[in-house]
Order: structure tokens, then sequence, then C-alpha cells
């Protein structure tokens, strides 16, 4: 059955973390009015200024991608009210064993990885099959800035304003049959640019599922930049998935092929070691790892001497959202 938190699925961060409520409110309805061009020059400055401010606040990106504009998600739940991780965090320490197995390998390793030209293949279960140019793919629909809580299954967590838009926009656009239970994700697997593809840690090519209404979810993003900029290849550029209520591994990087199917698809570290790593990957702090605890995290970036960890939040602290998808299932056994 579903288990509630004391908290009623909403996530109540530090308050020195908080912007006030208003304030951030405020912003945000400046900046959508400066994004319709109803806002003049002396609130075009402000908006300038505010950038600025909180690029200091993340640590901005180098600049050396190019950027990737967006408006804030309006989506339930996309704006997480927590101090973003720092770019240089969240670029450099990685999981993506494409690249290598220390979470240093991805960002020291990836340049090798040649993202254009790039495209996704959609088969399966639909009535509009294709393949789709990353050209494409970017102007489907307009980008949105979603900032997530990212936790990893081996017990850290950081916060990303990502950039991109509901899978659910190409999902509408492909009509899957009636027969379309699930969707399958599959990430690129090039050994003569992805130095670790054909090791024994995985089978290859990395792939990922979930249910279609899981994939359907406003919450699931299909993400093709971070901080204002497109993905990093060490973060699975061009194109990734993020779903931020489960670990995250279940974010397929590199995209290069999804499918649909009736079936529930293997997924990667599933047939690695079944015992370990389930389907679902809800993130549940009373489901323990066999060697990690769920009931905490350590948040990046907060690593000093008396850094205290955090309490996991059900559902990665999106409860409120996507708990209904769960109703009734024992998420012990559904892990």
């Amino acid at each position: 059955m579903l288990i509630k938190t004391q908290n009623s699925g909403f996530d109540h961060p530090f308050a020195s973390e908080i912007t006030a409520r208003g304030v951030y409110e405020d912003r945000r309805r400046l900046l959508r009015h400066l994004a319709t061009g109803v806002a003049g020059v002396g609130l075009a400055q402000w908006a300038a200024r505010e950038a600025m401010a909180q690029s200091a606040v993340w640590g901005a990106a180098p600049g050396k991608l190019a950027a990737l504009p967006s408006k804030p998600s309006a989506v339930a739940g996309a704006q997480a009210m927590e101090k973003v991780t720092t770019y240089k965090d969240a670029s450099s320490y990685n999981n993506y064993y494409e690249f290598g197995t220390d979470k240093a390998d991805p960002a020291v390793n990836a340049h090798t990885l040649k993202t254009d030209p790039w495209s996704v293949e959609v088969e399966g279960l639909v009535k509009k099959p294709g393949r789709f140019a990353l050209e494409d793919l970017l102007k489907l629909s307009p980008m949105e800035e979603r900032i997530y809580r990212l936790r990893c299954v081996e017990g850290w967590s950081m916060v990303i304003p990502w950039v991109g838009y509901s899978l659910a926009e190409l999902i509408k656009k492909v009509e899957p049959l009636g027969s379309a239970k699930y969707v399958e994700f599959v990430t690129l697997a090039d050994p003569k640019t992805m130095p670790f593809v054909g090791s024994r840690i995985l089978d290859w090519p990395y792939t990922e599922g979930l249910r279609l209404d899981e994939a359907m979810h406003p919450l699931t993003l299909l993400s093709f930049g971070m901080y204002g900029e497109v993905l990093p290849k060490q973060n699975g550029a061009p194109v990734r998935l993020v779903v931020p209520w489960k670990y995250g591994f279940k974010s397929g990087k590199s995209i290069v092929k999804i499918r649909f199917t009736e079936k529930q698809p293997g997924t990667a570290w599933n047939k690695a070691a079944a015992n370990e790593y389930g389907f679902y990957s809800n993130v549940n702090p009373n489901v323990d790892h066999p060697r990690w605890s769920q009931a905490t995290e350590r948040r990046i970036g907060e690593d000093g001497l008396f850094a205290k960890k955090r309490k996991t939040l059900m559902f990665n602290g999106y409860e409120a959202q996507v708990g209904q998808l769960y109703a009734g299932m024992d998420l012990k056994k559904f892990y």
C-alpha cells in the first residue's frame, strides 16, 4: 500500500535555504512578463541583475557551451525551493559508466562523445514511428526550466536546474497504441567513443524503462540542457531523461532510441543485479538497498566537517504529485 509521510508528501527544506515565497513568485512573474515583451527597459535591467545574482548563487556555467534559453516551468512540483548545487559539482561528480566507474571519470573521458549529428528513433507500439533529428526535438515544444532534486541510490543528492520539456509532448506526437504499456529508453553504445562500453560492468547498451503512465507524467522531463546551457557530455548530452522521483540511474543519458512495448522491458541494473535494483526504483526511505541505507542522504556541496545528512523524502519529495501512480501497490515488493 502507499506509504504516507508525516509531511503529507510535501518537502520542507531548511528555512535557511528557502527564498521567501512572495519574493520568489514575484521574480517568476516578472520574468514571464519580460519573456512576453510586456516589460520595459527598467524591468529588463532588473532581470539582467537577477540573472547575474542567480548565476552567482549557482556557480555560473563556464559559458563554453551553447546557451539554451527557457522559461520557468509552471508544472506542479517543477521548482524545488532549495539551494541549487553548483555547476562545478553537478558537472564533475557523475555516474556514467560508459566513460568509467569513478565519479570523476565522465568529466575526464566524455569529451570523445560525438553529439552532432544526433537523432532519436521512436519505434514499437505507436501509430507514428519515426526518427527525430535533434534539431526537430529542440523545436517540438517550448523549453522550460525545471529545478529538480536528484537522488542517487548510493545515498547522495543534488538540486539541478534542467532545461527541457515534458516527455509527454513527444509521446503525444507519436500516438501510442492501446496495447502500449511500457516505454523503453536506449542509450548510445559506441565503443569507439565510449571507452567502457564492452566492459563486464553491465549489459550494453544501457537501457531503462517506465510504465506508460509514468512516462506521461508532466514531471518526467526530456532534457536538453542544465544551468541555462546545453547538456555537458558527461551529463548525458545531447538529450536525456530526468525522472525526479526515482533514483538517478532510471534517467537514461544520451538517448538514441525510445521503444513502446506491451511487456515490461529489461533494464540495465535490474539485469545486472535484480535483488538490488527493481524496475520501479522509486526513492523510498523505508526500503534500503542491500549496500546503502535509503533513510538519509548526503547533499553534494554540504561536505563540511560538521555537515549532517538529510532525511530522504518519500518519492524524493514528489509524493504529492506522483503518489497516486502507485496507489494500492506494495512498495517493498515493487521496489
